[in-house]
């Protein structure tokens, strides 16, 4: 099977049987959404989501964040991984929406990587799910999923590269979703050291597969 075919399969697939596939962050906007993607980072989903109920209430826009200081802040988010550099991290992010951005989230990656705690990565969620846009952010799932599914060349050995990878096979409208696929799939089935293949329900155009338990 050729790459075309193995992105033509997993379109079909997950069209069919994931079509609203989304993100397990809890958020009702912009700016909590990028919140809680920031305070993500080698962290789980379900922490954050512990976590940030609390932490809207008491901060429901950038000026409470930015009004506020980092230790009032970490006091909010001292379960997450890295909640020093988070709490930092969330201050500087607040002040510069208000500052720079009027109190909104931008929307364009160059924009959203000159705040505080911001990658491409999270820039690449964020104009993704909020504005709809065909990027793709390439987390450790993303990364791990493509290369075993065979989607990417073995040489694309940065997120980077990947994202590009992606993206170029790829229909645009389809980006957005995508990016959930490959990230839930790696999540609950795909694990990195023990990938769930006997109930795997796409081993029919599975790299990894074919290579591995394929030929046992």
């Amino acid at each position: 099977m050729n790459k075309k075919e193995r992105f033509a399969e997993l379109v079909n697939h997950f069209s069919t049987h994931f079509p609203e596939a989304e993100t397990e962050l809890h958020y009702s906007n912009p700016f909590e959404l990028l919140v809680a993607v920031v305070l993500s980072a080698q962290c789980t989903d379900k922490r954050i989501n512990q976590v940030t109920p609390k932490l809207f209430e008491r901060f429901p826009n950038p000026q409470a964040l930015a009004d506020s200081s980092v230790d009032e802040i970490f006091s909010y988010i001292r379960s997450v991984s890295y909640p020093n550099n988070k709490a930092k991290h969330l201050l500087g992010l607040g002040q510069k929406l208000v500052d720079q951005f009027e109190g909104e989230v931008p929307s364009t990656i160059e924009d959203l990587q000159t705040l505080p705690g911001v990658g491409r990565k999270t820039a690449n969620v964020i104009v993704s799910v909020i504005y709809n846009q065909p990027a793709m952010a390439v987390d450790t799932h993303v990364f791990r999923v493509s290369h075993r599914l065979g989607l990417v060349p073995k040489t694309a050995k940065t997120p980077l590269l990947v994202e590009k990878a992606l993206v170029k096979h790829l229909p645009e409208e389809i980006i957005p979703k995508a990016h959930h696929w490959l990230i839930l799939h790696g999540r609950y089935v795909c694990l990195a050291r023990s990938p769930k293949c006997e109930s795997c329900k796409i081993t029919t155009f599975c790299q990894y597969f074919e290579k591995t338990k394929g030929k046992k």
